[in-house]
């Protein structure tokens, strides 16, 4: 879905839609199972700049971007790279910017603020491209089969939650002893 700033010139625009699987690559991160239920609306937000020379202005039109979100996901398991189901859900309030507007602007120090703004080109944005990015933020950091998952061998590649494998495991290096009785220590 495409939010053009000429779109917005008439009226906020509302969007309640659900994007199907495959629509949007999510990249080996996550893999979308079902629908995704988006909600939410699109403003144009007109601010006037004060321009380098005296008593320029300007006005920016940015566009400001509120909704949630909510679908069903599947993520590798990190440890034995399984797919695990996960319901992804979240909302946003963004603001995105003309692509090159604060590009002639000297350099000054950013309000936090700030650092939450995006930029769009060619008059518009794809709500796609936000989702993706806000799908992917909402992602766990670390998803895991479960919490006991042993893994795969790291020699022959074995799924070690099915079965056990046969590879001879190396001597422990000797200057590593002092630490093999640290987690039974800290334990206690």
């Amino acid at each position: 879905m495409l939010i053009t700033v000429l779109d917005l010139e008439r009226e906020p625009i509302q969007f309640q839609v659900a994007i199907e699987p495959g629509v949007i690559d999510y990249g080996s991160e996550a893999t979308q199972k079902g629908p995704l239920a988006v909600e939410g609306r699109a403003d144009l937000i007109e601010e006037t700049h004060i321009g380098e020379t005296r008593g320029s202005r300007r006005v920016v039109q940015d566009i400001r971007l509120r909704g949630t979100y909510k679908g069903e996901f599947e993520a590798p398991c990190a440890r034995c790279l399984e797919p695990v189901e996960l319901i992804v859900e979240g909302q946003f309030d963004l603001i995105f910017r003309p692509l090159g507007v604060d590009g002639g602007a000297p350099e000054r120090a950013i309000s936090t603020s700030e650092t939450e703004i995006g930029y769009y080109q060619d008059g518009g944005l794809a709500l796609e491209d936000v989702l993706r990015e806000q799908v992917l933020l909402s992602l766990p950091a670390r998803t895991l089969c479960r919490e006991d998952c042993k893994g795969l061998c790291p020699r022959c590649g074995q799924d070690l939650n099915s079965e056990s494998c046969t590879c001879v495991t190396a001597p422990v290096d000797p200057r590593w002893s002092a630490l093999s009785d640290l987690a039974s220590r800290i334990k206690t």
